[in-house]
């Protein structure tokens, strides 16, 4: 099956020795693609709405507020997808 979904923009903000810091801008429908994390990592809302987590267990849906923090450990696999009709942006901030 052939992926029809954009692909979400990722900015690297900063990195240095502790951190990586990184915008994600995901217009409608668009995904990171499947991606494992090497750290653990902490998410900032920058806008509210649901995004699609794909896991190896299954489709999670995440209803997120603005401003809403979240941390996931390192080794986490999953695509992410916005299923809202409107971008959804957030920051993720790496602790290496």
């Amino acid at each position: 099956m052939t992926n029809t979904r954009p692909q979400a923009i990722s900015t690297r903000l900063q990195e240095d020795e502790r951190v990586i810091i990184t915008e994600w801008r995901f217009e409608p429908g668009a995904e990171t693609g499947w991606h494992r994390h090497n750290y653990d990592y902490v998410v900032v809302c920058l806008t509210a709405g649901t995004l699609l987590a794909e896991t190896a267990t299954g489709p999670v849906e995440n209803k997120l507020a603005l401003g809403q923090t979240y941390t996931r450990p390192a080794g986490v696999e999953h695509n992410i997808v916005n299923v809202n009709d409107s971008e959804f942006v957030f920051v993720e901030i790496e602790l290496k």
